[in-house]
């Protein structure tokens, strides 16, 4: 047995020693804080497809006998969604608003939104307005509610359409 290898089996000892020092030390501090004392929190989250851009066309006869005899769909209808505009109101005054555009390389997908913010628990009223059509001008789903938040707290901004569009959980 060289000389050297009780040298390098103490090297490898004294190093792995470290790691684990740094690794347990951090796996428990500094000490995470999620949120300040008196705050809670409000999530964003959604993922919807909006409303279809336009509205279906037929083709003249023309148009159809211009087409390979496989392609004579008499309809043309558009395959790219509305993008999804949200707009959340705490107290009366504005706190966030956002567009989401749809996914998809033909912007045919559903659009997800994804917003979080610390805010101070107490009392608030939440107003949250959705458009998912751009046909239509202003919001067409609105949901409000008046919530009173603990500190720690999280309140959840969803949308689904099949259960009454805008929840607030």
């Amino acid at each position: 047995m060289p000389a050297e290898t009780p040298l390098r089996y103490g090297g490898q000892a004294v190093l792995y020693a470290a790691f684990a020092v740094f690794v347990g030390y951090f796996s428990a501090a500094p000490a995470y804080q999620h949120l300040g004392p008196d705050e809670a929190l409000l999530r964003l989250s959604f993922r919807h497809p909006g409303a279809i851009v336009s509205d279906c066309r037929q083709r003249s006869a023309e148009e159809l006998a211009k087409l390979p005899p496989h392609l004579r769909a008499e309809q043309v209808c558009p395959r790219e969604r509305s993008p999804v505009r949200v707009r959340v109101q705490l107290d009366g005054s504005l706190l966030y608003e956002d567009t989401f555009a749809p996914s998809g390389l033909r912007r045919d997908g559903a659009a997800s939104g994804y917003y979080r913010q610390p805010i101070p628990a107490g009392e608030h009223h939440l107003k949250v307005e959705v458009n998912d059509d751009v046909r239509v001008d202003g919001f067409n789903h609105i949901g409000e509610r008046s919530i009173t938040l603990a500190p720690g707290q999280v309140v959840l901004i969803d949308f689904i359409a099949d259960q009454g569009g805008v929840l607030i959980k």
